[in-house]
């Protein structure tokens, strides 16, 4: 497995119809902190963190990590997208030594319903099965949380399995660029 390299990392900003996926900027701060310190966002992962101590946490400008990008609509961001590789810990019974990339998302509320997560993860996926011909990714996300259960059929994984963590069924599935060109 090969990591995303100097080449790959950063991109030039993604753009679809209506947002672009970019690095996280300084400017994105205040949206960051809202986003990891909304209720709502936190209900199926783990619960929000609290705002002060994430506000002191949080540095100015964010750190260069690969695979981060930002959503962003008409100029503000809405929200983050990322594709990281498992920890030893979470690695999946996909390829238990592979260590596959694992795709997350996380919008503020007021960009809920709109279809903008689909619309970035579509260009994710799209950017990372050109970045790493061949690699699958998986993602993982309560069953109760109904929206990205439908999200992930939509853009395509399939159910690998179901297990219980966190105190709550979680569902794993499985993404291939193989297996969306088929």
């Amino acid at each position: 497995m090969t990591e995303l390299g100097p080449d790959a990392w950063p991109p030039a900003p993604i753009r679809t119809e209506r947002l672009v996926l970019r690095e996280p900027e300084a400017r994105d701060r205040a949206a960051i902190i809202e986003l990891f310190t909304s209720p709502e966002v936190g209900t199926y992962i783990g619960g929000h963190r609290p705002r002060d101590e994430f506000e002191r946490t949080l540095p100015q400008t964010p750190g260069r990590r690969p695979g981060l990008f930002v959503i962003e609509l008409d100029g503000a961001m809405i929200g983050t997208i990322e594709l990281n590789r498992r920890a030893p810990e979470h690695r999946s019974r996909v390829r238990p030594d592979a260590g596959e990339a694992e795709l997350g998302y996380l919008l503020l509320p007021r960009a809920w319903g709109h279809g903008y997560a689909a619309e970035a993860c579509a260009a994710a996926l799209g950017w990372y099965a050109d970045a790493m011909p061949g690699e699958p990714v998986v993602l993982c996300t309560q069953t109760a949380n109904d929206r990205s259960m439908r999200l992930a059929a939509k853009l395509g994984f399939t159910e690998v399995q179901r297990y219980e963590d966190w105190g709550a069924e979680q569902w794993l599935g499985v993404w291939s660029p193989v297996m969306v060109s088929s």
